[in-house]
């Protein structure tokens, strides 16, 4: 039997890991990156969040020192989430001059000016329900919240934010923030909406990190279901049509086709946020030696950009970096 004459042969371009990489059709760099920080008000040191190996809450005190830290590895820019001392039931430490958000804003820009600073702007954190907004019963009042995000957005665009990233899922949420942002005189802010952000599992430990357990049910009346696809079209052109700066997707490893289809719909740069739920089983899988983790994680990255992601919001930021530097090094 003889063997067949092989003309085309791909693995000839697999032979050297050089060739490999010149001829690799996705790349990963720190500038992909975006780190979230919790910023507690409430603590003087660092808390270990412990469903989140790796992850602290830190006091508004270390919010500068932890910004240079990110930017000494070529991260660009973090995304900032508040535990504020007093939470009432619509959220108004939101739109504090002087909220914990607001400070860490003022700190981290201080710090380090060329770092883009992204506002998370939502309530959950804030109210003492645990909702997105202002309570009517158990509903969230769609409209009523929508004037107090514009308060939100404008008094961290005072504060000095760069981009502000509505994440509460309120129909009209980009054009009320838009139109406010616009009122207030800051029309050169860009927003980066949460656009596709649905109902999923993959948040629980998240909700340790920034305190944010509803008291009561969930977020399946405005976060979207699971099963929809057509939905998160119809989602990321609205937004895109109500002044949508950049588009997000949340999660992202189980939402992979979502990530291409939007991307490929669209027409601004496209985020996915990498959430905690997807961070903690590395986590947990790595310390009990099932997977090599910088592996797993950096394939993870990879795979975020080769569905369509421009940005990558990661827990695993900070590893990322490190391990790219290493490798270039």
């Amino acid at each position: 039997m003889s063997l067949p004459d092989l003309i085309v042969r791909p693995r000839r371009l697999r032979r050297t890991a050089t060739m490999r990489r010149m001829v690799s059709e996705t790349t990963l760099s720190a500038d992909d990156l975006i780190y979230p920080i919790f910023v507690d008000e409430t603590i003087d040191s660092p808390r270990e969040v412990k469903s989140m190996p790796g992850v602290s809450r830190i006091p508004l005190s270390m919010v500068g020192e932890m910004t240079q830290q990110v930017a000494a590895l070529g991260i660009p820019g973090i995304i900032l989430f508040g535990i504020p001392a007093e939470k009432d039931a619509i959220g108004s430490g939101g739109w504090d001059d002087n909220g914990i958000v607001q400070q860490a804003i003022r700190a981290a820009k201080a710090a380090s000016p060329d770092t883009c600073v992204i506002a998370d702007t939502c309530f959950c954190e804030y109210t003492d329900h645990g909702h997105c907004g202002v309570l009517h019963g158990e509903d969230v009042d769609n409209d009523e919240t929508l004037l107090n995000l514009q308060k939100e957005a404008a008094s961290y665009a005072r504060a000095g934010v760069d981009i502000v990233a509505p994440s509460g899922m309120m129909d009209g949420m980009i054009s009320a923030i838009r139109d406010g942002l616009d009122e207030a005189g800051f029309k050169n802010i860009p927003i980066m909406s949460y656009a596709v952000k649905y109902a999923s599992g993959y948040f629980g430990p998240f909700r340790d990190a920034a305190d944010s357990t509803p008291s009561f049910g969930d977020r399946a009346t405005y976060q979207m279901d699971p099963g929809n696809r057509r939905e998160a079209l119809k989602e990321a052109w609205l937004d895109i049509e109500e002044g949508a700066d950049m588009l997000m997707v949340k999660p992202g490893l189980a939402y992979m086709d979502i990530i291409r289809e939007v991307k490929d719909a669209t027409n601004v740069p496209m985020a996915v946020y990498n959430v905690s739920g997807e961070y903690a089983m590395v986590k947990a899988a790595a310390a009990n030696g099932w997977i090599d983790e910088k592996r797993v994680v950096l394939e993870t990255m990879l795979s975020f950009k080769r569905a369509g992601a421009d940005l990558i919001l990661s827990y695993h930021a900070l590893d990322v970096a490190r391990w790219l530097n290493e490798d270039k090094g």
